[in-house]
């Protein structure tokens, strides 16, 4: 028993020495973590509404601005570990030597991250841009440094790994995604009032974009019928619901204005075999 509290109490000096040789330094370094955490968020707020001045791309703004937070942290991080005196030298060393051996380990990872680097530097899109890369298509809902997400017409979401899009070919429409539809006229119709007749028809669509305007005119020769190829934008956000609307617009419009749209023709020829026997 006797033992036991005479291990207590030297437990409890051990305690009370720690206490009041590193009570201040504790207190200090909390405090200083505490006041660099309040002016990290107020140098990133402050680095956000410069870039909103400067009328920055929202991608740009918020990694300038995670980029000020983080410097200020580490700074702070630093500050606060010299109050107990530890050397920072053999610390990044050592931090350099683990990343180091972790980038070996993770270099597919890590080659996100350099990608989202050079997306978010290089700019080729932007939120609320439409893409199409790797055969996925969307609007650009989010730019992070190790992905980027499309929003699609359905409300998916398709994550996409930045170090899949680097270096591919990608296709950017911006706001709107281009709709190409062909349709056959009758020989014997007018191709000049057909394309007229169309072009008026697209025109009462409010969603299809009149700027650049749609392209309507003769795209081929066919067997049967005089084909028409129409080209024209809609916003991607409501792609399908446009272009179903539109082409039943077009439909009526060419019905209306007594238009026939023919269908696959074959000619077929019957020969009388029994009568080229005969002949022979």
């Amino acid at each position: 028993m006797d033992d036991e509290i005479r291990a207590l109490g030297a437990f409890t000096g051990r305690v009370i020495e720690f206490g009041v040789q590193y009570g201040f330094q504790m207190l200090g370094a909390l405090i200083i973590l505490a006041l660099g955490y309040f002016v990290a968020r107020r140098v990133g707020a402050l680095v956000e509404r410069l870039c909103a001045r400067r009328e920055f791309d929202v991608t740009l703004t918020r990694f300038f601005a995670s980029v000020a937070r983080i410097t200020v942290l580490a700074f702070v991080l630093i500050a606060a570990l010299g109050k107990f005196g530890i050397t920072i030298a053999p610390l990044i060393a050592a931090l350099g030597a683990v990343a180091f051996g972790s980038s070996l380990a993770l270099a597919g990872p890590l080659s996100n991250y350099g990608a989202g680097l050079a997306i978010i530097l290089a700019r080729p899109f932007k939120v609320g841009d439409t893409i199409a890369v790797q055969g996925a298509y969307g609007v650009v809902h989010d730019i992070r440094l190790g992905a980027t997400s499309l929003r699609t017409e359905d409300g998916e979401t398709v994550i996409i790994p930045n170090k899949e899009i680097v270096g591919q070919v990608l296709v950017n429409s911006y706001a709107n995604r281009v709709v190409e539809l062909r349709v056959g006229i009758a020989y014997g119709d007018d191709p000049a009032r057909a394309v007229e007749v169309i072009t008026r028809a697209l025109a009462t669509v409010a969603e299809v974009v009149q700027q650049p305007p749609p392209q309507v005119g003769i795209g081929a020769f066919a067997d049967s019928a005089l084909t028409i190829e129409i080209r024209y934008w809609v916003p991607t956000a409501r792609y399908f619901q446009v272009r179903f609307a539109a082409n039943a617009v077009v439909w009526q419009a060419l019905c209306a204005a007594g238009l026939r749209v023919p269908g696959p023709r074959q000619e077929v020829t019957l020969v009388d075999v029994r009568a080229s026997d005969a002949d022979v």
